[in-house]
């Protein structure tokens, strides 16, 4: 398979609680756009006890549905899997009204340092407040009511994501790395499609075959549609590679040609896309430049 079967078939039930899998329920944000489909996925592991995962963006509406949820459970953790502002916002209000912990791998940060007088285009998209209680890292366990969760550390779509294996079950929280309504976001210098690869390939190692995503529904037969989307975003780079071999220059005009068939209000993301292959082509020696500055005076950069 050379591309992944994506599914957009979704009902959001938008502030309700939705009966995923005995001890896991799925809350909508209505915060929909054509980066978050239609809306944010905040989800409540436990019984008596439970851990909400991506409390999402700074919504009254979403906060006072995830409470309700709650209903007279106590929370006892906040797991966030990376830190766009439509995922990690509201867990310091829910830390402050439940007294819950705030679990993450660490603050948002770029992939990589900025060059000269490079301004981040996805700037405005980081949640640059936030900071967890307990910080993690690849290979810890979170226990909790009757579940426990692997964190895998998935770098990529941003330099701090990190998914979460439900142990013992066929489970896994893959936050905005593995979707199955579309592929993921990778803009440097938020992310890098170096990170994004090994990631899609760490997955592969996990014994998890469903994932509950941070948008869009649930994804059956993962590690088949993991396979495909590596070899999608292959294909891609295989693309940019020819685009570069015919000496173009302008990203905008790859874009034209590699994503003629995308809705043009998202050829700017794919324009980040691109930038992240070229970088990633660099710096495996593939494409030759003297080193990132040289690279955006090469081609162009979105702004």
């Amino acid at each position: 398979m050379s591309s992944p079967n994506f599914r957009t078939d979704f009902d959001p039930r938008y502030g309700q609680a939705v009966d995923m899998v005995p001890g896991l329920q799925r809350i909508v944000c209505e915060n929909p756009s054509p980066f978050t489909f239609h809306g944010t996925n905040t989800y409540l592991l436990g019984g008596d006890n439970v851990a909400v995962i991506d409390p999402g963006p700074p919504d009254e509406a979403h906060f006072e549905a995830i409470l309700a949820a709650i209903g007279g459970r106590k929370v006892s953790h906040i797991i966030v899997t990376h830190t766009h502002m439509d995922h990690s916002p509201l867990a310091r209000p829910l830390a402050e009204k439940t007294g819950a912990p705030i679990y993450a791998e660490g603050p948002h940060r770029p992939a990589r340092p900025l060059n000269l007088g490079e301004i981040n285009p996805l700037d405005a998209s980081g949640d640059n407040e936030f900071a967890p209680d307990h910080v993690l890292q690849h290979g810890d366990v979170i226990e909790g009511d009757g579940w426990l969760l692997d964190c895998v550390f998935t770098p990529g779509h941003t330099a701090n994501h990190m998914a979460f294996g439900w142990r013992d079950t066929d489970y896994l929280f893959p936050g905005d790395h593995v979707m199955a309504w579309a592929t993921s976001i990778v803009a440097p210098p938020d992310g890098a499609m170096t990170d994004y690869m090994a990631s899609l390939d760490l997955l592969l190692e996990q014994p998890q075959q469903i994932y509950f995503p941070g948008h869009g529904g649930r994804l059956e037969k993962a590690h088949a549609f993991v396979r495909a989307l590596r070899s999608h975003r292959r294909m891609r780079e295989q693309a940019v590679f020819q685009q570069v071999e015919k000496g173009q220059q302008r990203i905008p005009d790859m874009v034209a040609v590699i994503y003629r068939s995308t809705d043009k209000k998202l050829h700017r993301a794919a324009g980040l896309s691109v930038l992240a292959h070229l970088e990633d082509l660099v710096a495996r020696g593939k494409v030759a430049t003297e080193g990132p500055v040289a690279l955006e005076g090469r081609f162009w950069v979105p702004d």
